[in-house]
């Protein structure tokens, strides 16, 4: 019955994301088949921050989207995320809730948490500080770049990430107290899971930036002279111009996850929560 219902939850989400134009088919699909693992091999606190990474980073994108139009066109995915954004996003947290229905342990929920929020900061941080009135710059060495430049950070961004990592650790609190009696709730723990999402969150956006503006490949247009991550611009073939072939886009979101949520669980772990 969890995986009918499951099932059935996710195709409705799906659904109206797809129809919102949120994802493409391949992401919808996706999208359905993680939402039902999420939802039947876990719990209301799995489903629950998946979801809202997923709503909250979707109405960002849409959020003043002609304004940011010209730079998504530099971007590998846009607004419209397809089957490999969804897994990159979702993919190792479908493992870890997985993993915690067949041998349930702290440790996947500290993993999740840092995943989840380092995803929500690195999209809250793309789409909202693509809209700061200043230029991003250089990770690395604090270059000025043109909005869209893989490896640019701002201050608008950062405060962006920051926020997204805070949401899911407070709302991981939220549906983890959920599941006992008002009693038992820890109104101390709260501050301690927001300050988990939001360090998890920026060191894992942070990871992503210099990820990008080392390793990740990217390409030059040969018409605009712009660096981007996709292999065609302004209608042209782009050049390959630094970085390795398969550190693309989703490879840099999935590591820099991975790191987030290493950096979770060891609070975690440390904290005694």
């Amino acid at each position: 019955m969890m995986w009918i219902v499951g099932s059935l939850c996710a195709l409705m989400v799906s659904t109206a994301a797809y129809r919102k134009k949120s994802l493409s088919l391949s992401g919808a699909t996706a999208a359905t088949i993680m939402g039902t693992i999420y939802f039947a091999a876990g719990s209301l606190f799995w489903f629950g921050i998946l979801l809202a990474f997923f709503v909250s980073s979707s109405v960002i994108s849409k959020f003043r989207q002609s304004v940011k139009a010209e730079a998504e066109k530099s971007y590998a995915k846009t607004g419209r995320r397809d089957a490999g954004q969804v897994l990159a996003n979702g993919g190792l947290g479908m493992l870890l809730c997985v993993l915690n229905g067949i041998w349930p342990h702290p440790e996947w929920s500290y993993l999740f948490i840092g995943i989840m929020a380092t995803v929500t900061a690195d999209t809250w941080a793309t789409e909202i500080g693509s809209l700061s009135t200043k230029p991003p710059r250089s990770v690395l060495n604090g270059k000025v770049l043109t909005v869209g430049t893989s490896g640019g950070v701002s201050l608008l961004g950062s405060v962006a990430a920051a926020a997204g990592g805070a949401m899911i650790g407070g709302l991981a609190w939220i549906l983890g107290s959920l599941s006992g009696s008002w009693e038992d709730i820890q109104w101390s723990a709260l501050l301690i899971w927001v300050l988990i999402g939001l360090v998890a969150g920026l060191v894992g956006a942070f990871t992503d930036s210099l990820l990008g503006a080392s390793i990740q490949v990217m390409y030059k247009c040969p018409v605009c002279g712009k660096e981007v991550e996709v292999v065609h611009h302004c209608d042209q073939p782009t050049v390959q111009i630094r970085g390795w072939l398969r550190m693309n886009n989703d490879a840099v979101n999935m590591w820099s996850s991975v790191v987030g949520g290493v950096v979770a669980c060891v609070i975690g772990i440390y904290v005694g929560l």
